[in-house]
Formats: structure tokens, C-alpha cells, sequence
């Protein structure tokens, strides 16, 4: 197709609908994107509060770790159904519940005194909160043709990574503000945002094109909108567990599985360890430990939203050349990381690391190209299951690993743990999906 007809093709619409479209297809991925922008101040809010919960339940880290991986490991295994039951129930239903639900387990939590029940809210928290991201994607996919996923989902993506920046800060003020609650300030202010801009998404968040009095959009390949078209066909005569079965027997889907689970363990290992990482090793307050792990969220917006965009406009739709070049400089950052010993060196490499080593919003590009329209949300949130139980494994495993071989075991596993993304990038990409 030459670069004239590609300016002139309007996916379908006529001139009047395609105006329309685009500011919907707007619409959604800034509703979708700041609501998600406070989503994190729910979940990456223990991070920030780990070693204040330590000392007042006077635990060790291993076991604030366990307490902390509740939320990956239900987190996983709601994201391995909230996909689904939301193109099944309705994708905006499921997201208001989940925000609103995972605010107020997130205010109980503040009131326990007993780190077990804490535990139990807080996977009941992972639940809740894993029933907004893959639906949110699903709905996306629904808006924003395949020669423009990659910018979508890397701007999606991107508010993200961001969102974890404003939690970083809403955090510190929040402790600054009630020093006197101690870990508990970070679970009672954080949840007024969240639920706040819910107001906006209820109001501006449309699941389909079809709900603002436009059809679908037709993609400007014809082959993948009648493939779109036979597979949502087939989903709708064979059930409700038929996406799982086709999902779960394509070889290159659990290449991706495994990638996405390493992808989790990169992301959350650091998200996770090192704003104690910078109060333990460096004997920094939890201010100035806080605003030296910010560049690691900062770091990681910037590669959600610039590399998808890359594979999209440089890579022509090839997703595969960008992880293998982010998985080279990762490992090589994570192995250099701890032996920089002094703050200032550490934060600018822990900024290096926080870009190469956020490879999910190139996977999530790829999730909706092997899922297209029709199963993109359960694409993604098998995607998503398995950065999950990542996730958790890390969190559940690395305050051990650290108390039995010290900091640098942490950051060089995960850094080896790249070499074998690297391994299965390649592998990949050289496979064919059988049935999709």
C-alpha cells in the first residue's frame, strides 16, 4: 500500500464518522490513562512503607516480603480471568468495581495490627486491582487500529509508569504530612485520587465504537479484519473457556508467558527492593531514599511509552529487535549496579536500569497483535498472569535471598535473568502462530 492511499484510508468511516472516531479513540486512552495514573497509589504504596512496617512489627525483611507478594500472587491469577470476564460481563462494570473495591481493602489494611490479616487483605487488593489493566487494554484494542498499538499501548503503558512516580510522591507527603501514622499514612490519603478521577472514567470511558453510534473500524489489512472477524465468530460458538484452550496450545504464546514472567520479576524486583535497597545500604532516611528511587519509575515511563513507539515507527511493527536490545543493556546495567557505593553514581545507573529493563509495554504491543480485537483483554491478561506470578516469586524469594547473600545477589540474578529473555526473544521470533 503506498504511503498516499495510507494517508487517505479512514478505516471504513466516512469523513463525519472518522472525526468522531478519533476523538473517541482519544477519549479512551486518556480516560483509560489517568485513571491509571493513580491506580498505583493502591498497590505500589507498600513499597514505600516496607522498612516503617518492619520495624513496627518488629519483623525481618524476608517476611515483609511475603506479606508484600500477596498482592502479586493473587494479582496473577485475577489477571488470568479479569481479561475474560470482562469481555464477558462488560469491561467498564468490572474496572469501577475494582478501583473502588481495591481503595477500601487498601483503608482496612491501615487499621490491622496483625501482619497476617494484612496479608489476606492485601491479596484480596491484587484481585481487585487486576480487574482494571487488561481490560483497559482490551478496550483500547477496540479503538486504535494495528499500525497505531504501538503508540497506544505505549501510551497506556507509559501513564503506568508514571503512576508509579505519583505514588512515590503522593507517599512521601503523606508521611510527611501524619508522621504520627507511621506505614499506616500510606494507605489512607493515596486512595482519595483514586477514587476521585473515577468520576471522569465513568463518564468518558465507551467500550466500543458501536456504543457512540459509529461501526467498528476496519483494519487497512483485509486479511486480519476478516481473521478479527471469523475468530470472534468462533470464540462466541464454543464458549467461554475456548480462548484459554487456543491461547494455552500455541508454543510461541508460552515463550511469551515466560518472557512476560521475567519481564515481572525485572520490573517488580526493583520497584520492590530498591527504595529499601537505598535506606539500608545507604543509610538514607525514607525521604531521601524515596526521592532517589524515583528515577527508577521515571526511567521505566519513558522506556513504556518511547519503545513500543520505536517498534511501531523504526521496526516496523517487528516487536522482537527492541527486547533484545533492551535485554543486552539491562543485564549489563543490573550487574554494574550495586557496586556503585555512593548515592549520586547509583541513582543515575538505577535511571539506566529503570528504562532497558521495562520491556511490558512492548510485550502488551505484541499481546494485541497475536490477539487482535477478538481476544486481545485475554491475551493480555494471560500476558499479565504470567508477569504476575513473576512478580510474586520475586517478592515472595529476594528479602531472602538478600539476608542469606546481601544486596548484589539481587540485582545480578535479575540481571541474568535478562540473558534468558534474551535467549527466548530470539527464539521467538522465528515462530509462527499455528492457530491465530
Amino acid at each position: 500500500m503506498s504511503t498516499k492511499i495510507k494517508e487517505k484510508f479512514t478505516y471504513g468511516y466516512n469523513s463525519e464518522q472518522f472525526k468522531k472516531f478519533k476523538k473517541y479513540a482519544w477519549l479512551m486512552l486518556l480516560s483509560f490513562g489517568f485513571t491509571y495514573l493513580f491506580f498505583y497509589n493502591g498497590r505500589q504504596n507498600i513499597n514505600l512503607v516496607m522498612d516503617l512496617m518492619k520495624e513496627h512489627f518488629s519483623s525481618d525483611l524476608g517476611t515483609i516480603g511475603v506479606v508484600s507478594s500477596a498482592l502479586f500472587w493473587c494479582y496473577a491469577f485475577g489477571q488470568l480471568v479479569s481479561g475474560r470476564l470482562g469481555s464477558y460481563f462488560g469491561y467498564k462494570k468490572l474496572m469501577i468495581f475494582g478501583v473502588v473495591a481495591s481503595a477500601v481493602l487498601n483503608v482496612a489494611i491501615s487499621f490491622m495490627d496483625n501482619l497476617w490479616v494484612i496479608a489476606a487483605l492485601w491479596g484480596a487488593n491484587g484481585f481487585c486491582q487486576a480487574m482494571v489493566w487488561a481490560n483497559g487494554v482490551g478496550v483500547l484494542n477496540k479503538w486504535w487500529p494495528k499500525e497505531k498499538r504501538g503508540f497506544a499501548s505505549g501510551l497506556a503503558t507509559s501513564f503506568s509508569g508514571v503512576a508509579q512516580v505519583v505514588t512515590y510522591l503522593t507517599i512521601n507527603l503523606c508521611l510527611a504530612l501524619n508522621p504520627d501514622w507511621g506505614w499506616r499514612a500510606g494507605f489512607r490519603y493515596p486512595m482519595l485520587p483514586m477514587v476521585l478521577i473515577l468520576i471522569a472514567f465513568i463518564a468518558f470511558f465507551k467500550e466500543k465504537p458501536e456504543d457512540v453510534g459509529i461501526p467498528a473500524f476496519e483494519e487497512a489489512d483485509k486479511g486480519l479484519e476478516e481473521k478479527d472477524a471469523a475468530m470472534e465468530a468462533e470464540i462466541k460458538s464454543k464458549g467461554f473457556f475456548y480462548p484459554y484452550k487456543l491461547l494455552f496450545s500455541e508454543p510461541k504464546v508460552i515463550i511469551f508467558c515466560l518472557i512476560s514472567a521475567i519481564a515481572g520479576i525485572g520490573r517488580y524486583g526493583l520497584l520492590t527492593w530498591v527504595p529499601t535497597y537505598f535506606m539500608d545500604e545507604m543509610n538514607l532516611s525514607v525521604k531521601e531514599g524515596i526521592f532517589s528511587s524515583i528515577l527508577l519509575p521515571i526511567g521505566q515511563a519513558c522506556a513504556m511509552f518511547v519503545f513500543p513507539f520505536i517498534t511501531d515507527k523504526v521496526f516496523k511493527g517487528k516487536r522482537e529487535p527492541m527486547l533484545i536490545l533492551a535485554a543486552i543493556v539491562a543485564c549489563a546495567g543490573l550487574v554494574c549496579f550495586p557496586f556503585f557505593k555512593t548515592q549520586t553514581p547509583a541513582t543515575v545507573m538505577l535511571f539506566v536500569v529503570g528504562v532497558f529493563s521495562m520491556v511490558t509495554g512492548v510485550i502488551w504491543a505484541i499481546a494485541g497483535d497475536m490477539g487482535g480485537r477478538a481476544l486481545s483483554s485475554t491475551v493480555v491478561g494471560v500476558l499479565d498472569w504470567a508477569v504476575y506470578m513473576g512478580a510474586a516469586i520475586q517478592a515472595s524469594v529476594f528479602g531472602f535471598v538478600k539476608e542469606e547473600f546481601g544486596w548484589p545477589a539481587i540485582f545480578i540474578t535479575i540481571g541474568c535473568l535478562y540473558i534468558i529473555l534474551l535467549v527466548l526473544t530470539l527464539l521467538a521470533r522465528k515462530m509462527k502462530m499455528k492457530k491465530l
